[in-house]
């Protein structure tokens, strides 16, 4: 019979590729990992919890789930989040939409649940003068007040607790500069002006690159896992060809991701939304240790235990949970089934921690949030 491991013990012996007691899981351990505040309000409720919302992210309007809570559903993951601008949704306007700390401008969605960007401050005919001009009004990625913090609760949770300890950096410059360009206006940069695109990101790199390295040092080596989030795909693949992406974008990612390896130790998880599988190996060569979110309502990642055949002894998963149907339709027996599913698929030899395959939204009911982590901890070692 497997010892009983500390949930740190668990987390760390499954991104190494070691059998851990059982699967690890993950519930609001960072940002892409979490609970919507109105779905935090729900499970609350459920469980009978009095205690008041706090927010994790404020922009993605995650919730910071009680201690209390995380306990009691058995997380063996806990978050650190900068407290400053990163993931803060602005100043109040008088119209009622928000200006961020970029001077990107948004409104909240029709139901109030989510923050959308209504004016990208480099929308329209974009120069390199534009770009320099616009850029003496960025954040200063060294405003010690981005890392207030970070090191009393990184020493807390790696000192006092046996839980295992993830730090979210700063959202990443592809997400950044489709704030500050606009989606559609950055994507045919990329295609009909190349050279101007990259000027962009070089500048925002540096940036972000500063940001992180201030975070990094500020928790002090208390942490164990390292979150970049930085989206290249949609539901049916790369947002670019792979061709584009191996060109333009993958040197920002491979100057980010060996950046983050000099500074720390950490296990390196790297997040993007929809199918991203058509560049895991590119991934893996740029030294990414983990995946998340898996999102197996797309394509390319559905088949798991194909994912575990080809590149399960290299790169270690985090999600796959389906949240698109299962959690937010299923019953709590769907879900039990679908968490088997994964575990025998991902599980075996180590290389998985079970989340969801997104943050958990305003609709999905919590007992099927329960019955999550309910089977996760009932899977025992895969």
């Amino acid at each position: 019979m497997t010892n009983v491991m500390t949930s740190r013990q668990r987390v760390l012996a499954a991104l190494n590729h070691q059998q851990p007691d059982r699967v690890p899981c993950d519930l609001g351990g960072h940002v892409a990992s979490g609970v919507s505040i109105e779905a935090c309000e729900s499970l609350y409720r459920y469980l009978g919890i009095a205690e008041p919302v706090e927010v994790l992210s404020e922009r993605g309007r995650v919730a910071k789930l009680a201690e209390s809570v995380l306990e009691h559903l058995g997380s063996d993951t806990r978050p650190v989040v900068a407290r400053g601008g990163a993931y803060a949704v602005g100043s109040a306007n008088e119209d009622g939409t928000f200006t961020d700390e970029w001077e990107v401008v948004r409104a909240t969605s029709s139901d109030g649940k989510y923050y959308h960007v209504i004016k990208p401050p480099l929308a329209g005919d974009l120069t390199k003068e534009v770009i320099r001009a616009q850029s003496q009004h960025w954040p200063d990625p060294n405003d010690p007040a981005l890392v207030e913090g970070i090191g009393e609760d990184a020493c807390q949770l790696h000192e006092k607790t046996d839980y295992a300890v993830v730090l979210s950096l700063p959202l990443g410059i592809f997400h950044q500069v489709q704030f500050l360009r606009g989606f559609q206006a950055w994507l045919m940069d990329l295609a009909l002006d190349p050279s101007l695109a990259c000027y962009l990101l070089d500048a925002l790199v540096e940036r972000w690159l500063e940001r992180a390295r201030c975070l990094i040092a500020a928790a002090g080596g208390n942490v164990d896992v390292i979150l970049v989030a930085d989206d290249i795909a949609f539901n049916k693949g790369l947002y670019v060809s792979p061709r584009m992406y191996r060109t333009l974008l993958r040197p920002y990612q491979a100057r980010m991701f060996s950046a983050l390896q000099g500074w720390s130790t950490a296990t390196l998880l790297y997040h993007s939304c929809g199918d991203a599988s058509p560049v895991i190996e590119d991934l893996l060569d740029m030294g990414v240790d983990a995946l998340n979110p898996i999102q197996t309502s797309t394509p390319g990642l559905a088949d798991t235990a194909a994912l575990k055949r080809r590149f399960g002894d290299r790169i270690a998963f985090w999600g796959a949970v389906d949240a698109n149907e299962v959690l937010r339709s299923g019953t709590p027996d769907d879900v039990r089934a679908e968490v088997c599913r994964r575990v025998a698929d991902l599980g075996p030899g180590g290389g998985y921690v079970l989340a969801a395959s997104h943050c958990i939204a305003a609709d999905v009911p919590p007992e099927n949030v329960c019955a999550m982590l309910e089977a996760a901890h009932n899977s025992g070692a895969a």
